[in-house]
């Protein structure tokens, strides 16, 4: 597989993290953790943050990411510490996600990596993937936002406002926020934030 710009920049800045050891939920992850239980698929899981807390809290998880930096850190630790994660890399433009059901999906810092009309189909296909009853946490960079250093030119997709909830229409809303992040230059990154129970069958 071969990266591409926006992978290899979040592989140089993994690497940093890492030597950083710079390893804490973000506050995205810090806000999806209660919401997660059973088997979870954590879609552009990074260096596994979130992955790693989950399954210390009894999930099974299923951890997928384009930055091979972030997978091999990620399969070091799960078997080091002997935790229930598979993860594995993957160009998530196209592989997700697999072919079962999960009690929580979780997509947080991915989808507006990808050109348009391919983050509106894996974010259809992310929804899909939650069995009924199950949770899903997506997390996407807006309009409104004006720092886009990360992105692959005319690659890249700034949702509107009201996407995640016109996704998730009649789903249950657990969370739903959008916030402001200071970025290099004055610029902002604007996140919206959507938590989402699906509705079990009418009886």
């Amino acid at each position: 597989m071969e990266p591409t710009a926006s992978v290899r920049y979040f592989d140089a800045q993994f690497q940093r993290q890492l030597a950083a050891g710079e390893l804490q939920l973000n506050p995205f992850e810090q806000a999806a953790l209660p919401f997660l239980q059973g088997q979870v698929l954590d879609c552009g899981c990074g260096l596994g943050n979130l992955a790693l807390a989950a399954a210390q809290r009894g999930c099974t998880v299923l951890a997928l990411d384009g930055s091979a930096a972030a997978i091999t850190h990620l399969q070091a630790l799960a078997t080091t510490h002997h935790l229930p994660i598979t993860a594995a890399r993957a160009d998530l433009r196209e592989h997700l996600p697999p072919r079962e059901a999960f009690d929580a999906v979780v997509s947080i810092g991915l989808l507006m990596f990808f050109a348009c009309p391919d983050a509106r189909r894996q974010l259809l296909r992310l929804r899909d993937a939650v069995r009924p009853g199950g949770v899903a946490v997506v997390n996407v960079l807006i309009e409104g936002t004006t720092y886009l250093d990360m992105f692959d030119a005319g690659a890249y997709c700034l949702f509107g406002c009201d996407d995640l909830r016109q996704a998730f229409d009649g789903w249950t809303l657990l969370h739903d926020s959008e916030q402001d992040f200071e970025a290099p230059r004055g610029l902002v990154k604007r996140f919206s934030t959507l938590i989402a129970r699906r509705p079990l069958p009418a009886a």
